[in-house]
């Protein structure tokens, strides 16, 4: 029989993991029960804290914590009410205060006296619970106005006229700033173009070299970057502004502040604005349609994704998010399993290939397991197949020279049985192309028509066709829907954007009407029989 921790064992383990075992220079920190709230600077205050976190600085963070033996529930409310009461004694001198609750395996969290309703599963460092106040909502506008002026440098300044070269350029610049915050590009200023091209390349080479034992095609990336050719280097006013901008877009792409799509989403869309199909015939997946599939398919923070025709990674990007924000932040052990061992991408186009790699490089780790190959190759299968994928978000590029369906039907014969994928495919391409093929081993559960105006200049209407993978079809009907508004709307030289905030809604309403199968406020919901049409 297992034995239950004491309340002191429990005691002594959150002081490691807490980190409140290390000497800080103005910080009070530490677990016991013979301190007294009197000896940490709350006069005539007897009461004893279990754990405390307490900065000299009263303006900053404080962490109070109460623990109990394994034994305990900590559902029960006098425990909130102990805590609550130390508390009120810390509000007394700090505004900003983080209550634990912890029994060596399970963990209430409250920022003042609220409850955060979905805390990290298991207990953190102190940094994750300090993260609780200094997270900011990223200003999008400001982010577009930032990348507008480095890709209009690019193009006019240093004369960079090709569109991927300019976006490798400036991805690898910022992935060298995010390893390097301190000693990084502001350090260059002033300095020649040769000074600054080297420095990024050495810091990538730094980024990816304990990566490249486990993928060596990282080395693409350096190369895609040493292969970027300038037409006008000596401008130093727009090599310090260059610098500056990818400083200021570094500094936004804060964990913390991260939100799958803040960033990366803006980024790619202002440098493909006048593009709406890249050369290898991918299609940008708009954001929130990413973020709508994973909830579609239900993928959670234990699922393993597989995005086989990856592009720059928006799917890949937004399941990081998603995952590591239901495992409690970007602190926890389970987000460093989620970054190192259940994102998979694959990619066949080098600068493709290349701009993905440094997607993920830019949110710190994930990239190992990308792959540049042939998604329909049996290369690609067999490296599918030894990944025990999950789940499957893709949106391949369309046309038949670039092989849709032999994509589409690689992935699909080489996840296991039962998986859920839900790929993007132009209206009727499963009709016309052959797809009714793949129902003799898979089963097509939904069709979900997306707005046609969903890809701003690109004339192509879609669905997202859901299956499940291992059983053929048989006779079971598809369900449909149409989703003819998504509540975007199109502004200059920012593609669609959900200026009036309505997609929140949007999205909440579909998901729930199609896992409940009652589409009772448009009426759009139908039964397709796939031996008539798809």
């Amino acid at each position: 029989m297992k034995m239950l921790k004491t309340e002191d064992q429990v005691r002594d383990e959150a002081k490691i993991i807490l980190g409140f075992n290390e000497i800080e220079k103005e910080i009070e920190q530490g677990t016991g029960q013979v301190t007294t709230f009197n000896q940490l600077g709350f006069k005539g205050i007897n009461d004893k804290p279990d754990g405390w976190y307490f900065p000299n600085d009263t303006s900053k963070v404080s962490i109070i914590l109460e623990t109990k033996s394994e034994k305990e529930d900590l559902n029960n409310p006098k425990w909130e009410k102990e805590l609550f009461k130390n508390i009120d004694i810390v509000a007394t001198k700090y505004n900003k205060i983080v209550g634990i609750l912890w029994n060596g395996k399970d963990i209430r969290v409250y920022k003042g006296k609220v409850e955060e309703i979905s805390p990290a599963p298991t207990l953190q460092d102190k940094s994750h619970y300090i993260a609780l106040y200094t997270q900011t909502k990223l200003d999008k506008d400001h982010i577009y106005e930032v990348t507008q002026k480095i890709n209009n440098s690019l193009h006019f300044k240093f004369g960079m006229t090709d569109l991927q070269d300019r976006m490798i350029f400036t991805a690898c610049a910022l992935v060298a700033q995010r390893y390097n915050p301190k000693t990084g590009l502001q350090n260059l200023k002033n300095m020649n173009y040769s000074t600054f091209h080297t420095w990024i390349y050495s810091a990538l080479a730094k980024a990816i070299e304990d990566d490249k034992r486990q993928n060596a095609k990282l080395e693409v990336l350096l190369e895609e970057y040493s292969s970027v050719r300038m037409a006008i280097t000596e401008d130093q006013t727009a090599i310090n502004e260059f610098i500056d901008n990818v400083c200021e877009i570094a500094d936004l792409v804060n964990s913390d502040n991260w939100n799958g799509e803040d960033v990366m989403a803006i980024f790619f869309n202002e440098f493909n604005r006048y593009k709406g199909k890249a050369d290898a015939g991918q299609v940008f997946t708009p954001d929130h349609i990413t973020s709508f599939m994973y909830r579609l398919i239900g993928v959670n923070m234990n699922d393993r994704v597989l995005d086989g025709t990856c592009g720059s990674g928006a799917f890949l990007v937004k399941s990081m998010c998603n995952m590591i924000k239901e495992a409690g932040g970007v602190n926890t052990a389970k987000a460093k399993q989620i970054k190192s061992e259940q994102l998979f991408g694959i990619e066949m186009y080098r600068k493709v290939y290349a701009l993905a790699c440094a997607n993920m490089m830019i949110h710190k780790d994930g990239k190992t397991n990308l792959a540049q190959m042939d998604a329909k190759s049996d290369e690609a299968g067999t490296w599918i197949s030894d990944k025990n994928i999950t789940k499957v978000l893709m949106n391949p590029p369309y046309e038949r020279k670039y092989g849709c369906m032999a994509i589409v039907k690689n992935v699909l014969d080489n996840v296991p049985t039962g998986t859920k994928c839900a790929f993007i495919l132009p209206d009727k391409k499963l009709e016309k192309d052959g797809g009714k093929k793949l129902l003799k081993d898979h089963t097509l559960t939904h069709i979900i028509k997306l707005p046609e105006n969903l890809f701003f200049g690109v004339g192509v209407t879609t669905s997202i066709f859901v299956f499940e993978t291992g059983t053929a079809q048989g006779t079971r009907n598809i369900k449909g829907y149409y989703i003819e508004d998504d509540g975007l709307e199109t502004v200059k030289n920012k593609g669609r954007q959900d200026i009036k905030n309505k997609w929140n809604d949007i999205e909440d309403y579909w998901v729930k009407a199609i896992q409940d199968d009652n589409d009772d406020k448009y009426n759009t919901r139908q039964l397709i029989n796939p031996k008539e049409h798809l």
